[in-house]
């Protein structure tokens, strides 16, 4: 199991155990992260915008163009901001925190 934690625009913490395969975006839905994914997951919004913990973002997947372009949309973006739909949870991600953006839009 891989343990991903989710930090809440609330404060809330919430800790997550899941197997690999999963994106970051089903991750949250089914353990009720606050976090809305409008599109479903199809890189259509930017409504599952993340923050990634420093020192983890060499551990993703490297953006893609698609994402990059989606990720003008976010508000808060920042240099670790990432789409959760586009990140796929792996043994590598073990430990990792992301936290939600204190605003969606």
């Amino acid at each position: 199991m891989v343990k991903i934690v989710f930090l809440e625009r609330d404060g809330n913490r919430k800790e997550c155990d899941t197997a690999s395969g999963v994106t970051m975006l089903e991750l949250a839905h089914e353990n009720d992260v606050d976090i809305e994914g409008v599109c479903g997951g199809s890189l259509a919004c930017a409504t599952c915008h993340l923050h990634i913990e420093e020192g983890w973002l060499g551990k993703l997947e490297a953006a893609s163009e698609e994402e990059l372009d989606m990720m003008e949309l976010a508000y808060d973006r920042r240099e670790n901001s990432r789409l959760g739909c586009q990140i796929v949870v792996t043994e590598a991600l073990d430990g990792l925190t992301v936290s939600l953006p204190k605003k969606e839009f």
